[in-house]
């Protein structure tokens, strides 16, 4: 992978990433969400994992991102415009972070491996096989139970968010 080709999309998702957070208005956070996905699975073409960067456009910045903005638009966004912004836990969260980013960054500093490059995989595989014989064999009926469960929390929020007809 191009050295050039991971810092332009990790710096995308970092972008996109503090534009969620940043964005009062929640469409646009959203719409940087999925640029911050499609940033994550350009990360995964580029390491080859063909199958698992494809899948996260479809399931995470199409499916999920859909039922984000099917529950954004039930909400009263006219209420979640009067808040105001709070200081202390704005101020708070700045200073996890930093914390964070300086425990990551000692972390990088003593582990000689991580400044290494990833060597090679040894061969191409076919994951999509690998995984369908997995998901189809081992994991059958999780798979089933977690198919049912979507229906259901499907059913549940049309009925939630049906409205009564006067």
């Amino acid at each position: 992978m191009s050295a050039f080709l991971f810092y332009f999309f990790a710096f995308l998702m970092l972008v996109f990433g503090a534009a969620v957070i940043l964005n009062r208005n929640p469409i646009a956070s959203a719409l940087s969400l999925v640029i911050c996905f499609m940033g994550l699975s350009a990360l995964f073409m580029t390491l080859d994992a063909f199958f698992i960067g494809i899948i996260q456009v479809l399931v995470y910045a199409g499916a999920v991102m859909v039922l984000f903005l099917f529950i954004i638009m039930l909400l009263d966004l006219r209420a979640e415009g009067l808040r105001k912004i709070n200081y202390v836990a704005v101020a708070g969260g700045t200073a996890v972070a930093l914390a964070f980013m300086l425990q990551v960054c000692f972390v990088v500093k003593q582990l000689g491996a991580a400044r290494e490059p990833f060597p090679p995989l040894a061969g191409k595989t076919d994951d999509v096989h690998n995984i369908g014989h997995l998901l189809f064999t081992n994991f059958n009926l999780p798979f089933q139970i977690i198919g049912v469960l979507v229906l259901v929390a499907t059913i549940g929020v049309v009925v939630l968010s049906k409205r009564q007809l006067r």
